[in-house]
């Protein structure tokens, strides 16, 4: 059996977090990714995050560049582009994400690539897209959360806009640009055609609000601040409180209204003119709220939990990162791989890195992140550069 992408090379100029973890998404279903990384720095994400003794591995490193090998470049280097060169017979996907404009001041554009591979495919990642007054600005998951309108709709009255308390664009980013390389290798099958990609953060965003702004763009209607309410308006969809924490509920169909009402006890509430429709209830808010709010805190979490679900109402108890890493059936799954650490012989690390299960060749860790310049010697040497070649280029600086 074979993965989906084995057979396929990925040059991965990226760092942070929207192109890595995208490749590596391809990683995981076979293909091969050598990592370009600066010598004695690499990847800024390598010191992000990172509170533990090792400074060059931080988790999110370890978790955004598994399959992958490493090999340094200093591309402001002439021999680092004719090593990219020499690469490039056997390279089908060349990922960036720097400044609009800074591959090719090293040359390494995909006009000047595509001329020695033309059926490469080369995606570039950035913050606004590799046309337009905003092309060459710096963009970092916050910044794109602002500009998109993001913010403006997460939050409370009371405490105005708030960012989400992650990186929601970077890692919607890294998924439509896995998808987007997906569909031109497809294409490439199909076709023999490479292609051009420019995938922008700030459209990432405005598609996962797509909902969002198809309100606004087909019936005026502007979104607001909703704190824990649902964008339906829907009273009976949120967030409560328990007699010992909190539970979300998503009731936004008149059946299940009666359904959440009849397991509260207070089906009674249903006769009277404010709780009696979707329209009634959406109408008065406060009321309906308060409602709920009454009779859900006379149980527990785990007691409303268990009555509620029974009666397929939309629930789920708010968790916590050590609550969800904990739970054996998110295990079960494969979101979660352990692996042998790269910093401690002897030792694994456990990472999230895969989003879907498959039947067969599905997503697969081979190895486990690298250490910076890993594997430099190694594709040097599959390259045909001698011993002695490869010390010059790391005495120049090179590599």
């Amino acid at each position: 059996m074979t993965q989906a992408f084995h057979g396929v090379r990925i040059l991965d100029f990226s760092q942070v977090f929207s192109g890595p973890f995208g490749v590596m998404q391809l990683a995981l279903l076979g293909a091969d990714v050598i990592k370009i990384e600066q010598p004695g720095g690499g990847d800024q994400t390598r010191r992000l995050m990172n509170e533990g003794p090792d400074r060059d591995m931080s988790p999110p490193f370890l978790g955004m560049n598994v399959n992958k090998r490493s090999l340094t470049l200093n591309l402001k280097q002439p021999e680092a582009r004719d090593i990219v060169h020499r690469l490039m017979p056997t390279t089908d996907v060349i990922v960036e994400n720097f400044r609009s404009g800074t591959m090719a001041r090293h040359g390494l554009d995909y006009e000047r690539l595509k001329a020695i591979k033309p059926d490469l495919i080369y995606c570039s990642i950035t913050g606004y897209g590799q046309a337009g007054p905003r092309a060459s600005d710096a963009a970092y998951d916050a910044a794109i959360q602002a500009a998109s309108g993001m913010m403006s709709v997460t939050g409370h009255e009371a405490s105005g806009p708030t960012r989400a308390g992650f990186m929601a664009v970077d890692m919607s980013t890294a998924i439509n640009a896995a998808f987007a390389i997906s569909a031109s290798l497809y294409r490439k099958a199909t076709t023999g055609e490479g292609q051009r990609l420019d995938v922008a953060m700030l459209d990432t965003a405005i598609l996962m609000q797509a909902a969002q702004f198809d309100n606004y763009l087909v019936q005026g209607q502007q979104p607001r601040l909703i704190g824990n309410g649902s964008p339906t308006g829907q009273p009976t969809a949120g967030v409560f409180p328990t007699a010992d924490g909190h539970i979300q509920i998503t009731v936004i169909q008149q059946k299940q209204a009666e359904q959440l009402f009849s397991a509260l006890g207070t089906s009674h509430l249903l006769s009277e003119p404010d709780f009696r429709s979707n329209e009634s209830r959406r109408a008065a808010p406060d009321l309906v709220r308060q409602a709920i709010c009454d009779a859900l805190r006379h149980q527990t979490t785990a007691q409303w939990m268990k009555q509620l679900a029974a009666t397929g109402i939309p629930v789920a108890e708010i968790r916590t990162v050590p609550e969800v890493a904990g739970d054996p059936a998110v295990h079960d799954r494969g979101v979660f791989r352990t692996m042998a650490s790269p910093i401690d012989p002897g030792e694994s690390v456990t990472v999230a890195v895969a989003g879907h299960v498959a039947d067969s060749d599905g997503p697969a860790v081979r190895s486990a992140a690298p250490l910076l310049g890993q594997h430099t010697d190694e594709i040097l040497t599959e390259l045909g550069y001698s011993a002695s070649e490869r010390g010059r280029l790391r005495s120049d600086g090179t590599v």
